[in-house]
This record gives structure tokens, C-alpha cells and sequence, in this order.
């Protein structure tokens, strides 16, 4: 069926872009809130809604229509030739699995902690700074969030550059 390819195609693309492009400004976002403390829950739960009202929704279409490429062309993915497909759909999988099960609670922990205002006995206008394991999850979902946008630009590159894999 490959009169749906250029469809399909454009389903696929277009859900790419809107749904991971916005997660490049993560670190925009995130750095703001941090400059602003009064602000930095708002900031982490902005990224978060993002996250789960377009990029993760997004992105599985994305996945979606690219299993209906492959079907719709009747691509032989094992072959030589989609060496750099296969390599991309196993980052996809691995990088989509990642963000679901392990950024996505990480940044739900955060938005918990920031939640409710000072911790109990803090002074009024106390500026000690925030509790270490609040400090220590912010780390993992800044660390985990580079870890992700340097594997989808990696999926990125592979779908638009296609290389010969062991060639």
C-alpha cells in the first residue's frame, strides 16, 4: 500500500516535531524556575504537562506511523541496507521505555517535593537553599533529560541521514 506512505510520512514527522521539539526548552524552563525559586514548581509542572499531554502521546504516534511505513512499503528491515533503521528503532524503544518508567516519575517526585511551600520549621523568608534530596532529584531529572535529548537527536539524525551501518 504504498500510496499511504507520503501520509503516513507526515503523520510521522509532524508528530516528531510537535511532540519533542518543546522538550528542547526543558532546560530553558527548568533553569528559570531554578533562578526563581518561588517559581520553580510552576516551571517543573509546565514541563511536566507538556510531557504528558504532547510529547509522550506524540511520540508513540510517531513510532506508530513509522511501523506503518515499514508495513505500507513492505521494507525488509533486516536487511543491509535498514542496518541504521533498526539501530534507530532500538534507541526509540529503549529512549520512549526511559522517559516513560523512569523520567516521567522522576519529575513527578520533584513536582512533590516542590509542592506545599517551605518545609515545616523553615523561617519565614529563610534562604538556607533547598533540602539535599530535593537537590540530588533535580540533578537526576537534569541528568536523565540530557541523557534523553542527546538520544532522540541520535534517532533524529539516523532517520534524516540514514548512514550505511557495517558497510
Amino acid at each position: 500500500m504504498p500510496e499511504l506512505l507520503p501520509w503516513l510520512l507526515l503523520l510521522h514527522v509532524l508528530a516528531a516535531i510537535v511532540g519533542l521539539g518543546p522538550t528542547f526548552a526543558f532546560p530553558l524552563i527548568g533553569a528559570m524556575g531554578g533562578r526563581e525559586p518561588a517559581h520553580a514548581n510552576f516551571a517543573t509542572r509546565v514541563s511536566l504537562s507538556i510531557s504528558e499531554r504532547f510529547a509522550m502521546p506524540l511520540v508513540a504516534v510517531s513510532g506508530l506511523t513509522g511501523l506503518g511505513m515499514i508495513w505500507a512499503g513492505e521494507f525488509d528491515i533486516f536487511s543491509a541496507e535498514f542496518g541504521w533503521l533498526l539501530v534507530a528503532i532500538g534507541i526509540y524503544v529503549a529512549t520512549y521505555a526511559f522517559a516513560l518508567f523512569v523520567q516521567v516519575p522522576a519529575v513527578k517526585r520533584v513536582v512533590a517535593m516542590t509542592s506545599g511551600g517551605p518545609p515545616p520549621g523553615a523561617a519565614p523568608g529563610a534562604t538556607a537553599g533547598p533540602p539535599p534530596a530535593l537537590v540530588e532529584a533535580i540533578g537526576a531529572v537534569k541528568r536523565n533529560g540530557n541523557l534523553l535529548m542527546a538520544a532522540w537527536t541520535v534517532v533524529v539524525f539516523l532517520m534524516v541521514v540514514k548512514p550505511a551501518l557495517g558497510t
